[in-house]
């Protein structure tokens, strides 16, 4: 069985969805022609925009606002997409479950108006509507089609912690959920709920923005699944951020290592904890485009074959905090690095970046700007002593760029180095690339 996840975009206008329905009919085809059972699963996002649409009504709410204009339009944008891709005969049960679930949503912000309040849970299950509304509209739009479509509603099988809003997943109870759900049904196809899941006491919880990917890579684990396709609007990861670099062009093929280096460095094609649940059973996970569904995309595989040049690709990150750490009473000491990790772990603040100085004078650590402030305030509490003794200096943050002197060269597929120059020249194509252009607050990375 496959799985395959389609994104935002994908699931963005009634015109994209018809897209979405063949490409699912084209690999249930190929799936019975290969003398398969034919069976499918489908993670569906949300409607392109309807994730921070609710987050906003949910705003609003808490403020005693009018949500109600956007609410309606909510409605209005799923209702157009049964009419136009809905049979006459089939709408009104369809219409009936969209109508069911903004009206649950409509109780829940009216809730959050009242109390003036929004938590980190309401939060979550105002969100989880954008995936239960998108995921409901297609399995009615397949059964057109396909008889044994069943609709699932992953809080069903995904099971995590309660830390809302970026939920741990019990991996050994999802899986043994989802294979029971597959097993008893192998035929199906399955049409579930990115994005979300539920806790011990059945609370809504959700997975990252993003985690649709990440649900699509539990699924095809639990179902040792031979191919798990994530379907977005490019066509495969991309050698540099096609914004920026005008000839970037889509790899074949690259390495799960390479992947997960790049989509947390800025390559936002995959959801980077989407790799984790694959790596240990080998499943490929490609890249494809909904819009130009004959482009064969990018293959993530264990191995991944050279592809001539010296690296495989560029990737930055916008926004980013330094912190700067430095004191001569961190020379030769041991320990520091391990304070801040322990302090920085305790707090859930995540380490993006982390260089240290030869002379061991100096750290540099790089996080979110929402949470530089936090970490230098925990800094300062943590060696209190170090600073009121004078062993190590007051900290800054600052929202900085970071770069390697002169220029970067893209040269095609040659693998030379300049003379007398500091950084490398990347492989990657015919154009002057100056760093200074690039914009600012931003960490710029190759590999």
């Amino acid at each position: 069985m496959k799985v395959l996840k389609f994104g935002g975009t994908s699931m963005g206008s009634a015109e994209s969805i018809r897209q979405v329905v063949a490409i699912i009919q084209e690999q249930r085809r190929m799936a019975y022609q290969a003398n398969k059972d034919g069976g499918l699963a489908v993670v569906a996002s949300a409607m392109s925009g309807v994730t921070n649409q609710l987050l906003q009504m949910a705003s609003q709410a808490e403020q005693g606002a009018e949500f109600e204009q956007s609410l309606q339009q909510l409605q209005e944008r799923h209702f157009q997409v049964v009419y136009a891709l809905l049979e006459t005969r089939h709408q009104n049960q369809a219409l009936m479950e969209l109508k069911l679930l903004v009206n649950e949503l409509e109780t829940i912000l009216h809730g959050i108006r009242a109390l003036r309040e929004l938590s980190a849970r309401t939060a979550d299950l105002v969100m989880s509507f954008g995936e239960r509304l998108s995921t409901t509209l297609l399995s009615h739009i397949l059964r057109q089609y396909e008889p044994d479509v069943t609709y699932v509603d992953a809080r069903e099988w995904i099971k995590t912690d309660s830390h809302f809003g970026n939920a741990r997943v019990y991996t050994e109870r999802s899986y043994a959920l989802i294979c029971k759900a597959v097993n008893q049904h192998p035929a199906t196809l399955f049409c579930i709920t990115g994005f979300i899941g539920s806790d011990e006491q059945g609370h809504t919880t959700t997975l990252g923005r993003g985690g649709s990917d990440y649900t699509a890579a539990l699924v095809g684990a639990a179902i040792h699944a031979e191919e798990i396709q994530i379907w977005t609007d490019v066509d495969g990861f991309m050698t540099a951020d096609p914004r920026i670099v005008k000839k970037a062009f889509p790899l074949e093929e690259i390495s799960y290592t390479e992947a997960m280096e790049l989509s947390y460095f800025g390559a936002k094609v995959i959801y980077p904890p989407t790799l984790i649940p694959v790596i240990l059973q080998k499943i490929p996970v490609v890249i494809r485009n909904t819009f130009h569904p004959e482009f064969p995309g990018t293959v993530i595989r264990e191995k991944a074959k050279r592809n001539g040049t010296l690296i495989r690709g560029i990737s930055s990150i916008n926004h980013i905090s330094l912190i700067n750490i430095q004191g001569s009473g961190m020379v030769g000491k041991s320990g520091v690095s391990g304070r801040l990790f322990a302090l920085f772990a305790r707090e859930n603040i995540n380490i993006i970046l982390i260089t240290q100085a030869s002379s061991e004078h100096s750290i540099t650590i790089a996080v979110t700007p929402a949470h530089a402030e936090k970490a230098r305030k925990l800094i300062e509490q943590e060696f209190e002593l170090e600073l009121a003794t004078r062993k190590m200096e007051p900290q800054k943050s600052s929202m900085i760029f970071l770069f390697w002197r002169l220029w970067v060269k893209i040269c095609g597929r040659r693998r030379d180095y300049p003379v007398n120059c500091s950084a490398p020249w990347v492989a990657m194509e015919s154009m002057w690339w100056p760093l200074h252009r690039v914009r600012r607050n931003t960490i710029f990375l190759w590999w």
